[in-house]
């Protein structure tokens, strides 16, 4: 009855554990494969890394947006009025709705950095007149600030968390899927020995050379 018993808990262990290993997988599958390959391509940054495409722009604001701005307020950090973002994103293709400008008395200015890009545009109070200038620095840029997670917003903040969380169950349920099946594969444990070693001596004895 013991055996049987253990055979059970052991058949039901191993379904749950390929179970959430699958769907672990199929979950993290694009982004586990997005981050190997943005890691491949941060570690080599500087032998990849491409010209970066610089735009400059000046123009002016409509009339009716520059009524906009000119009741707006004086100092500070706010957004810029909806009509206002509007021209500008018009004639730039800076998106600059919601986010915080730096208000002053002559002029209102706004950085709008996103990944692989940054933009800024200052845009004069009194005559409506707009400066700005966008840097595109390549899709490797773009792909390795996805990785970072630099200048990616709320979103991606979260998806990169829910990856990680996902890939944690993976290889969580992958270790224990290990352990069910050792017996029969004389080389699981010094594989597993090995894949933890390598990174540990590493760490200790080379990373400053």
């Amino acid at each position: 009855m013991r055996a049987a018993g253990k055979t059970r808990s052991r058949q039901f262990w191993s379904k749950q554990l390929h179970t959430w290993h699958w769907i672990s997988a199929a979950v993290s599958l694009a982004g586990i494969l997005v981050f190997s390959v943005t890691g491949i391509t941060l570690n080599h940054a500087a032998s990849i890394g491409g010209e970066p495409q610089v735009r400059q722009i000046n123009d002016r604001l409509s009339p009716a947006a520059q009524t906009a701005l000119a009741g707006a307020r004086d100092s500070g950090l706010a957004p810029l009025p909806a009509r206002v973002a509007r021209d500008l994103e018009a004639v730039t293709g800076i998106a600059a709705g919601g986010r915080a400008a730096e208000w002053s008395a002559d002029e209102v200015y706004l950085t709008v950095p996103g990944p692989g890009r940054d933009a800024w545009a200052s845009i004069d109070r009194t005559t409506g007149r707009i400066e700005a200038e966008i840097t595109n620095r390549g899709a490797v840029s773009f792909l390795n600030d996805l990785h970072k997670g630099r200048n990616t917003g709320t979103a991606w903040f979260w998806f990169i968390d829910a990856l990680a969380v996902a890939a944690i169950i993976f290889t969580v349920t992958g270790l224990l899927l290990l352990q069910l099946h050792a017996r029969r594969r004389p080389s699981t444990w010094p594989l597993v020995g090995i894949g933890v070693a390598v990174p540990v001596v590493v760490i200790l004895f080379f990373l400053h050379l």
